[in-house]
């Protein structure tokens, strides 16, 4: 008697492999829900709470340009809100993604004041907004479903708004 071989047939309806065990239940096909998509926000922060959060549109990237036209804004925010804290100085922390370390962008913050904070790598107590800003916000985000960038943008706010003072310092 010879040895027999089972060939496995795919179906190409759901890609899942049939034939050799009948006893199997067929796998459940789940519905995609297509999701409100991707905000990015950047959001600029000191000890006293938020001061400028500025949502990139759609199909652009954030370069030494548009970055610079941020610090700007946030110069003239901090003019308004920190008149104190501004004729003191101004320490600023950001990350080191291109657009930050630009020379453009260095002559920019040398032109408004302020003075650049070195960031070094993986320092968590230098790094308020990658471990405890916009993680404690995904967290609070997770599982809710949006049907705009709106709905997400105004969730976020709320969220943020709703921070005790303590939360920032």
């Amino acid at each position: 008697m010879k040895p027999g071989y089972i060939t496995l047939a795919r179906r190409q309806s759901n890609n899942q492999w049939s034939g050799c065990i009948a006893a199997q239940p067929a796998l459940k096909k789940f519905q995609v829900q297509k999701s409100a998509g991707k905000v990015l926000a950047s959001i600029f922060w000191d000890q006293d709470g938020i001061l400028l959060i500025d949502y990139l549109p759609k199909g652009q990237t954030i370069n030494t340009e548009y970055y610079s036209s941020l610090l700007v804004q946030l110069k003239d925010i901090l003019k308004e809100k920190r008149r104190a804290k501004v004729t003191k100085g101004v320490l600023f922390l950001h990350n080191n993604v291109p657009a930050h370390r630009a020379l453009a962008t260095r002559k920019k913050l040398a032109y408004l004041g302020f003075q650049c904070l070195d960031h070094p790598p993986y320092s968590p107590d230098l790094a308020p907004s990658d471990y405890h800003l916009f993680p404690g916000l995904k967290k609070q985000l997770k599982g809710r479903h949006f049907s705009s960038d709106a709905e997400v943008i105004a969730a976020a706010e709320t969220l943020l708004d709703g921070q005790p003072s303590e939360f920032f310092f």
